[in-house]
């Protein structure tokens, strides 16, 4: 396929990748420059989101924010003044469900289909090609483009129409989130408490506890290793929606309140742009003890 490709940063540009890897023409923007090895691979870097809408039948998105698609969708040079119709834009960024809806019917005005399909797994998901595809919108469109998405995840499910991939998306960050603090504070206690945290995660890993984040993000808890693959910054952000919808919804959601509120600590003492794995340092800071030196 055709196939253009906005957002090229920690996970957009590996996505973009596997789908050059796939066979497929991308056409490619980004804020900064586009990355060489995609040009060498056979991608052609564009000058606007109007161009790559124009070389493209398919056009994905992977952008940090809801403001962000807006404004690549329709704002100046946008994809909205050069997309065909019949096109398909897929929106791969996590915004808000309620914006999702508003967009595709902004661009089926101009004849064009939409789909929303947010990702979980982060750069290792991005990077291994096993991310988990959250899809919402029609289904004959999303067996159209499904033949991408595998290239690009493990999992890929549709879960409803337009809108639906992203409340799926939001209800995943808040079990990340909840997830990401109870690994924290467990380890937090072995540690004060005069074990050693990394012999105490490898213990309960065999059991009920364990988890691909007590696994992945427990291991840089004790290592230190908060280089982002998935920022606390973004986090706030999808915690943002959740915690407006539940407003909307009339649900009542304290550990996700809480999970913001330590996420915002970390914001208050310069790691917003850390790994959400770092929440532990708001814990940290609180109980005066660190889960290991570093």
């Amino acid at each position: 396929m055709n196939v253009g490709f906005i957002g090229l940063g920690i996970m957009g540009a590996p996505m973009a990748g596997h789908l050059i890897a796939g066979g497929h023409s991308l056409a490619l923007k980004t804020r900064r420059q586009v990355p060489e090895v995609l040009v060498s691979a056979g991608g052609h870097a564009c000058a606007t989101a109007a161009e790559v809408a124009e070389r493209s039948d398919v056009i994905i998105l992977m952008l940090p924010d809801t403001p962000d698609v807006e404004a690549v969708l329709f704002g100046a040079d946008g994809v909205a003044e050069g997309v065909k119709r019949g096109a398909v834009v897929v929106d791969m960024s996590s915004i808000s469900p309620i914006a999702t809806r508003d967009f595709a019917a902004r661009l089926a005005e101009r004849g064009a289909e939409y789909l929303d399909a947010p990702v979980s797994g982060g750069e290792v998901g991005a990077k291994n090609a096993a991310l988990s595809i959250m899809v919402g919108g029609n289904e004959e469109t999303f067996a159209r483009v499904k033949p991408l998405l595998d290239l690009m995840g493990k999992t890929v499910t549709h879960v409803g129409e337009v809108g639906a991939g992203q409340v799926a998306k939001v209800a995943n960050q808040i079990i990340v989130a909840l997830t990401i603090e109870a690994v924290a504070e467990g380890l937090l206690f072995a540690s004060k408490a005069g074990a050693d945290p990394a012999k105490v995660r490898q213990a309960i890993t065999g059991g009920l506890a364990t988890s691909r984040i007590l696994e992945l993000h427990g291991e840089r808890m004790i290592k230190r290793t908060f280089d982002p693959g998935f920022r606390i910054a973004l986090h706030q952000k999808d915690l943002n929606l959740a915690l407006e919808g539940a407003k909307s919804l009339g649900l009542a959601l304290p550990g996700t309140a809480l999970a913001q509120q330590l996420f915002s600590a970390c914001v208050a003492n310069g790691a917003g742009d850390r790994d959400h794995s770092a929440l532990v340092r708001a814990l940290e800071i609180m109980g005066n003890h660190a889960v290991a030196e570093g």
